[in-house]
């Protein structure tokens, strides 16, 4: 498995393709990405008509597939890399190989936009929120979470949980964390009235995931760590919010 450092630099897209194996792992390098998946999907109701889309941009190997399971949304996913998006259509999703600051759908097509851990791996991070707003019909819904641009998410995100087994090491570039109030203010700008809280995994399901881990165990997704509200957007924080219109 290769790492960022002397081979790549930090936030290479090319990692994802050396960690193509991991995604599907509930105790591999993405394990983290199930979690916040499951409560990136717990803030999504099930479709309020036939035929509604959610676009789901950065989808990786469509890793909140198995939490839209029963509402009634058709699941398109967007992204740059090929070898996770192959994973993705075999857990039904429907495949656009894209960026996405440019994403090749049209003006007002979804009922739901989904952008987990994508902001903070994109250069221009604005565009991307650009174009999710772009995307949703008006009373759309923009679900999303990303990491703060602040000292203290620099450390936990980057110095120490990259010496964890719940993040790929230099799959992160600081540069790139995005400022939750500079947020609020780009989604307004777009139309879409935004509201943020920090969220975190809890520490005694982390504490006994870790545990089983390095005793070689294997976490089924029933017994994974949950994701749960904290009173401060300072390091990891979900977004949800409306079109107008």
């Amino acid at each position: 498995m290769r790492a960022a450092g002397p081979s790549l630099p930090r936030n290479d897209p090319r990692q994802y393709d050396d960690l193509a194996g991991e995604w599907w792992r509930p105790d591999g390098a993405f394990a983290m990405l199930h979690w916040l998946a499951r409560a990136r999907a717990a803030l999504v109701p099930p479709a309020t008509r036939p035929g509604a889309l959610l676009v789901d941009l950065g989808c990786g190997a469509g890793l909140l597939a198995p939490h839209l399971t029963g509402k009634g949304y058709r699941h398109v996913g967007v992204d740059l890399t090929r070898s996770a998006l192959a994973q993705a259509v075999a857990h039904g999703v429907t495949a656009v190989n894209g960026d996405a600051t440019a994403v090749p759908l049209a003006d007002g097509c979804a009922d739901v936009v989904a952008a987990g851990e994508l902001l903070e791996h994109v250069p221009d991070w604005r565009a991307a929120v650009a174009e999710a707003c772009r995307l949703l019909r008006p009373g759309g819904l923009l679900v999303l979470d990303t990491l703060n641009d602040t000292a203290l998410c620099r450390l936990v995100a980057v110095h120490l949980a990259e010496r964890l087994p719940t993040v790929p090491r230099g799959i992160h570039d600081p540069r790139l964390f995005v400022d939750d109030r500079e947020l609020l203010a780009e989604c307004a700008r777009h139309g879409v009235d935004l509201s943020v809280r920090g969220i975190r995994p809890g520490v005694p399901g982390l504490l006994r995931w870790l545990t089983h881990r390095a005793l070689g165990g294997v976490t089924t997704s029933d017994r994974a760590p949950r994701i749960v509200p904290t009173g401060s957007t300072a390091v990891l924080y979900q977004g949800r919010g409306l079109r107008n219109g």
